[in-house]
């Protein structure tokens, strides 16, 4: 089907990683793939083209030698960024993996700017957990189907626990007598991270917890439905609240502790313009590292031991691991 492997491009294979996704260096290089902001400028045509070639190739009607491999890596890269792999429709830009940094950065340099309003708080942790909840119900496991009340309950829960646990925490720093001025500046530089990785943890819980009691699909090698899998949908809730509780660390953590050391420059308190342009840098990089490294923890077709799912999945199959999507 493909001509012989070029540098750094492996045999191709359909619905498959081109990298070894057993080992996180494996995922790590899969997943930067996942979020390369340059697919976001895909034109519709290249779309239908790369859809249109790895259709022909499932069907065995390339001829052979038509396109490499790396083009056929390419045209998965394009079709896995921007098309769900359960429901197989185009995802909302502003939503897809690869849109998270360059539409959230803007959103986490609000949360961080110094002293902010009640109202300021209140508007940026708004702000930033509807866009985690519609990244999380664009990027969900949708082998079964989500209730709208279901995303109106994890959003409402998401938002709700991150402006209640900013804002008293924020009160708390301010009433607090045994801090200086200047430490309850600094200490309220650092509220926003507790305040969104409950409410990110808080938000995927509420927002697929129907998973939990309708289950998810698990499928054998070949891809396969084997069955519907609660045990496998718990697993998959699981990875992917420990992967939205590690993402806002080095986000929220980094950015304020550099430009903390970097405010008592001369050279900074010279140039106070600067302030913004290098936070919004300081987060942007910050972002950038964070989110391949938060999900590549778990790979996005996990794996599950048989022998610990469902007598009735058991039975139907003789394979001893299957595989279950855990959704980003």
């Amino acid at each position: 089907m493909a001509v012989p492997a070029e540098t750094g491009y492996p045999p191709f294979r359909l619905n498959k990683s081109r990298y070894d996704q057993s080992t996180f260096q494996g995922r790590l290089r899969h997943f930067l793939d996942v979020i390369d902001p340059r697919t976001l400028f895909t034109t519709k045509d290249k779309l239908a083209e790369s859809i249109e070639i790895l259709e022909k190739y499932e069907e065995s009607s390339l001829p052979p030698g038509t396109y490499s491999n790396k083009q056929l890596w390419q045209a998965q890269k394009i079709k896995q960024a921007i098309i769900h792999p359960d429901t197989g429709e185009k995802i909302f830009m502003p939503f897809r993996m690869s849109g998270f940094v360059p539409f959230g950065s803007p959103i986490v340099v609000g949360l961080l700017l110094p002293n902010p309003t009640v109202l300021q708080m209140v508007f940026w942790q708004w702000l930033n957990q509807s866009h985690n909840a519609c990244v999380n119900y664009a990027n969900r496991n949708a082998t079964k189907p989500t209730p709208p009340s279901r995303f109106l309950l994890g959003y409402t829960g998401a938002v709700t626990s991150a402006v209640t646990i900013a804002i008293s925490l924020s009160v708390l720093i301010k009433k607090a007598n045994a801090f200086s001025p200047s430490t309850k500046l600094l200490i309220q530089r650092f509220v926003p991270f507790p305040a969104v990785a409950t409410a990110s943890v808080c938000n995927v819980v509420l927002m697929r917890n129907s998973e939990l009691t309708e289950g998810i699909q698990v499928v054998d090698r070949q891809d396969n439905v084997v069955g519907t899998s609660k045990v496998a949908a718990k697993k998959a809730l699981q990875e992917t609240a420990l992967t939205r509780a590690v993402l806002p660390a080095p986000i929220l953590v980094i950015p304020p502790a550099v430009m903390a050391v970097l405010e008592k420059t001369k050279f900074f308190k010279s140039r106070p313009r600067l302030h913004l342009p290098v936070n919004a840098a300081l987060v942007t990089l910050s972002f950038g590292l964070a989110l391949p490294i938060a999900i590549s923890l778990f790979p996005q077709m996990s794996k599950v031991s048989t022998s610990t799912l469902e007598p009735e999945i058991q039975q139907a199959t003789s394979e001893s691991v299957l595989y279950y999507n855990k959704g980003l």
